[in-house]
């Protein structure tokens, strides 16, 4: 618009200005009405769950139970990936550089987020608590302490005992160094002078064998992965790290008397830090009603888990918690100085 010269110039400046602030209103509006829909039409496409695990691992089948549930749950494809590596940094750290929109979201083992951090500083680059956004808690895991059923000792007390007076005779196998078995063999010297001797191995599978072969004396592993030979007789279990339905007769260390029980495995839902609001609500709701549904319960606990849902807050107050347990564990230990 070109304003005349004289008088009118101010009037017709005046018409420009309302006229050009109208335009803006309606951008303004615009862009609101667009960021609305964006917001409630999320979402509108397939969710990648990533899975810093290989393909049939505990971890993995109960991810991919959640994930079928939750596609019904959203009306959206959730398609489980994994992306197994560097103790699960690499799946980790690739949900916390993908986009912030939601598409891309994590199930992990604490593992990933406490003692992968402390032990492998060099190859665990992102912060839990800044470059990811918890979702909740779904699900836990007991490790065992097992034995062989012709092992010399029947209960933990026994065992415990035998070690301190046959010191270097009792070896623990566990799924490697940094694990959670190994942490809680280090736990269980700690606090009972035990000495236990541990003994890594490249997966829970060539640790069980060795522990039915006679290789080692004890084994801490998930009790998914042992619930078969004790089903059979052939492992007795000695400690679990929190009860478990069918197993009432296995302590935990605390209905032994001692002031911490084992460390266990949770599972939780994590989307990259920075996502909106609005998308961060659908995912939470959407996680919170598969962790309660009875009928996924029931497919995990076939494979030793257990539902035990716990809201993004607190989920932050666990990591923080059991980071410091564990450093402390591995300063004792001398795995990290």
């Amino acid at each position: 618009m070109t304003c005349p010269p004289g008088r009118r110039r101010l009037a017709c400046s005046v018409v420009r200005a309302r006229v050009i602030l109208s335009l803006l209103a309606i951008v303004v509006l615009i862009s609101s009405a667009a960021s609305s829909a964006i917001a409630q039409s999320y979402p509108s496409g397939p969710i990648t769950l990533v899975i810093p695990l290989a393909p049939g691992d505990a971890t993995d089948l109960a991810g991919r139970a959640m994930a079928e549930e939750l596609a019904k749950l959203l009306k959206v494809p959730v398609v489980p990936l994994n992306r197994p590596g560097a103790g699960m940094a690499i799946g980790t750290d690739s949900v916390v550089k993908a986009k912030k929109d939601g598409y891309t979201i994590l199930l992990t083992p604490n593992a990933a987020l406490v003692s992968a951090k402390i032990l492998n500083p060099e190859s665990v680059t992102y912060d839990p608590a800044k470059d990811l956004t918890s979702l909740g808690l779904t699900t836990r895991t007991p490790i065992l302490l097992a034995v062989r059923e012709d092992a010399p000792y029947r209960t933990f007390a026994e065992m415990i005992e035998f070690s301190k007076k046959n010191p270097g005779k009792v070896r623990v196998g566990t799924v490697g160094t940094g694990s959670v078995g190994h942490l809680n063999v280090e736990m269980i010297n700690s606090l009972t002078g035990a000495n236990l001797t541990m003994v890594p191995f490249k997966g829970g599978a060539p640790g069980i064998t060795a522990l039915l072969g006679g290789h080692v004396e004890g084994g801490a592993f998930s009790l998914g992965s042992l619930s078969s030979h004790l089903k059979s007789g052939a492992v007795r279990g000695v400690v679990l790290s929190n009860g478990f339905p069918g197993y009432p007769d296995i302590p935990t260390l605390g209905k032994l008397g001692y002031r911490q029980n084992l460390l266990g495995v949770w599972l939780a839902f994590f989307a990259p830090a920075g996502v909106s609001a609005d998308v961060t609500k659908t995912l939470t709701a959407a996680i919170e009603k598969v962790a309660k549904d009875p009928a996924i319960a029931a497919k995990l606990v076939g494979f030793g888990i257990l539902q035990d849902y716990a809201p993004p807050e607190k989920v932050v107050a666990e990591i923080r918690d059991e980071h410091r347990t564990v450093e402390e564990l591995a300063k004792k230990a001398g795995l990290v100085k």
